[in-house]
């Protein structure tokens, strides 16, 4: 048998292009070079758009791309070319509208046949080696598609075009309304987006909707700035998310023993979740949490909040140099599904004594039978009942509970550290860190945790020295150790858009002009190369953008969560915050006709609009400002208070004393109007205007109340 020699992914600096560089398929990268060979050739595309997080996506590389004799067909009919979803963000939610628009459904891994020019006719997701699960063999396809190209070329270059005017249609979203300011339009429209959003809410279980369950934290976050203003839904709206926080922390989408999300749960009750852990949903679920437990003083909702950042600063943290790493897989090998996080009954009574085991069956819910359908032994820890509870169940007396739990998940945990551990991919996205970095400083914030906003500013410091140039954003900060760069990949919307947010948390943070100039520079570039200043809203690619294969060729003005906040209403929230600080009236303007570009159509989307609503509270309220002055224990206290209950439209900032000069443009003219005085005091503005200075903690709340 002659040895596999490495493809042409090998000089990729992908995790999961380099994962394929010894598959027999001959592998290409995305860019000109595959589809000069396509046309050159005279072939057809395979294109596979995958993640090394992805558990189907390994499963068709091995039952597929790892043999040979389905690599030598894809080698004899096809150019084929694998993109990491994650580094390529832009070609990944083309062509996903592609394939919804051929076969009804999409995800990883993505398989797509294109034409030489990369518009794509067929396509599909996972295809199983042999027929089964209703479709159709890999190698039937295979066949199809080349056969297909060969002989029904009229047919095939039809149906590409047709496909083509599909994404450019569905992805052209616009539905202008009437003046958003124009007798409570913004509010009235953002009331029935929350109305929409509790019709969905499962009183029982928590969430929204059935099965499978998402996590949906910019729904949760609507509804806590709904619940935290009094009004007439008020209490509703908070059911809807303690329900919903408490049910996911104690079901298995929450990871018991090392904390942190699951990306989704298969099932209405949260107990068993698919396992990928990903930044971007730990960014968000932990601003939930925080904005929750700022709005309700949950212990709860603090305690989950502090289990995220425990598992987030154990695996997902460079401690070194700054920065979050990007994911980690659900699986260690092609043989499991989940089986790290998952126990038998026989694996924890290993490792506990007896009357230990007795306690962790009925706090953890271990059986002889689990939760798992590919091994019935396996269970999901999850939390069916309260400490208390289980410890009258186990016999355990009431007053040792706690500390028999804190042995029971040290045990458990330090054992399965034990076990190979699934992979973390070490790329350090820019949006991602952004997104994390602006969690770490609501948790810092919320939680009175220094060292989270310290690294907060450490990883931000990383990002903007990396990837940040005249204004213009990157899309990797660094790949995995020891891999170099093969191409600057550029940044999407979404890259700028948070990574300007992140720069405006940090500010907040430490007064520090550097980063709210680094926000406004970003802010500008962002106007400039993605701002559609004929139909309003940003396109998620840059105008100038130099690589326009294919799909690419369409362009996309994201307005659904999906699962990450949608880069449209992200953008105006980021030009809300700069006009309130700077008072450029475009920031606002431009803001406004995003919000509008949308507002016709944006209740179709339900809950994964949820980000959108959130920009319509904060345009349509005047906004907040609450300038902390000075350090210690008291400034300190005031920032709490500041910053309870969670409002969407109120910035808190802490500024020394030295400070108060270098504040953005219209902050400085409306706080230059109060007399400056020593120690520590609060200003609390709205509206070019401020009240005294605050001392006093009493004064404060009422001062905001107001």
């Amino acid at each position: 048998m002659s040895e596999i020699v490495a493809n042409a992914l090998s000089s990729s600096s992908s995790s999961y292009l380099r994962s394929a560089m010894h598959q027999p398929v001959q592998w290409l990268p995305w860019g000109p070079e595959a589809f000069e060979r396509a046309l050159a050739e005279d072939k057809p595309v395979l294109l596979d758009v995958g993640a090394v997080w992805c558990h189907w996506c390994h499963v068709m590389d091995r039952e597929s791309y790892e043999n040979t004799e389905t690599a030598a067909l894809i080698n004899e009919h096809f150019i084929a070319v694998k993109v990491d979803r994650d580094e390529r963000p832009d070609v990944d939610t083309r062509y996903q509208a592609a394939v919804a628009a051929i076969s009804g459904q999409g995800g990883w891994p993505l398989t797509a046949f294109l034409t030489p020019d990369g518009r794509p006719y067929f396509g599909g997701t996972y295809f199983p080696p042999e027929e089964r699960y209703g479709r159709p063999s890999f190698r039937r396809v295979l066949m199809t598609m080349a056969a297909s190209y060969q002989n029904q070329r009229e047919d095939v270059f039809e149906s590409a075009s047709s496909v083509m005017e599909a994404i450019e249609q569905g992805e052209t979203f616009s539905g202008a309304m009437s003046d958003l300011e124009r007798d409570g339009a913004g509010i009235a429209l953002l009331h029935r987006m929350m109305d929409s959003a509790l019709k969905q809410f499962d009183p029982v279980h928590g969430g929204f909707g059935s099965e499978p369950k998402f996590l949906h934290p910019g729904a949760i976050t609507m509804l806590t700035d709904a619940a935290s203003r009094g009004e007439a839904n008020a209490a509703q709206c908070a059911e809807a998310v303690l329900t919903t926080l408490k049910k996911m922390a104690r079901g298995g989408i929450y990871d018991q023993l090392g904390g942190g999300f699951h990306r989704y749960s298969v099932d209405e009750r949260w107990i068993v979740p698919h396992f990928e852990k990903m930044s971007y949903d730990n960014s968000e679920m932990l601003r939930s949490y925080c904005h929750a437990f700022q709005t309700f003083a949950d212990a709860e909702c603090a305690a989950a909040a502090r289990g995220i950042i425990q598992w987030m600063d154990e695996w997902l943290c460079d401690r070194e140099r700054g920065g979050f790493f990007a994911s980690q897989d659900a699986d260690q090998s092609l043989d499991d599904d989940g089986n790290y996080f998952t126990w038998t009954r026989a694996e924890a009574a290993e490792v506990l004594t007896p009357e230990e085991l007795k306690f962790a069956e009925v706090y953890y819910d271990i059986g002889a039978v689990g939760d798992m359908h590919h091994d019935t032994s396996r269970n999901v820890l999850f939390r069916p009942m309260t400490l208390e509870k289980a410890a009258e169940h186990a016999g355990v007396d009431a007053t040792l509970a706690p500390m028999m739990l804190k042995m029971v998940r040290a045990k458990l945990y330090q054992a399965r550290l034990k076990r190979p551990t699934p992979l973390i991919d070490r790329t350090l996205y820019i949006g991602w860190n952004a997104m994390c970095i602006s969690a770490f400083v609501t948790a810092g914030r919320a939680l009175q945790m220094p060292k989270a906003i310290a690294f907060a500013k450490k990883s931000l410091d990383r990002v903007l020295a990396a990837a940040l140039q005249d204004g213009v954003v990157s899309h990797v900060v660094a790949y995995a150790e020891n891999v170099n760069a093969a191409a600057n990949v550029p940044g999407v919307l979404d890259d700028s858009v948070f990574l300007a947010h992140a720069c405006l948390d940090v500010w907040e943070t430490c007064g520090e002009q550097a980063y709210y100039l680094a926000a406004e520079q970003i802010a500008e570039t962002l106007l400039r190369r993605f701002y559609d200043g004929r139909g309003g809203g940003f396109y998620d690619t840059p105008s100038d953008a130099a690589e326009l294969i294919g799909a690419l060729i369409t362009r996309r003005k994201p307005i659904q969560d999906a699962p990450t906040p949608a880069g449209n209403p992200a953008a105006a929230m980021l030009l809300l915050r700069l006009h309130e600080l700077s008072g450029k009236q475009v920031y606002r303007d431009n803001a406004q006709e995003t919000l509008e570009t949308f507002a016709g159509i944006v209740e179709h989307f339900g809950l994964y609009a949820a980000t959108f609503a959130l920009a319509l509270g904060q345009f349509s309220r005047p906004p907040v400002q609450v300038v902390i002055v000075g350090d210690g224990e008291e400034a300190a206290r005031l920032e709490l208070i500041a910053l309870t209950p969670f409002a969407v439209n109120r910035t808190v900032i802490r500024v020394k004393a030295e400070q108060m000069d270098a504040l953005p443009p219209a902050l400085m003219e409306t706080v230059a109007k109060m007399p400056r005085e020593e120690g520590v005091y609060a200003l609390v503005c709205s509206g070019m205007t401020c009240h005294p200075p605050i001392r006093d903690v009493e004064e404060l709340i009422t001062a905001l109340q107001a």
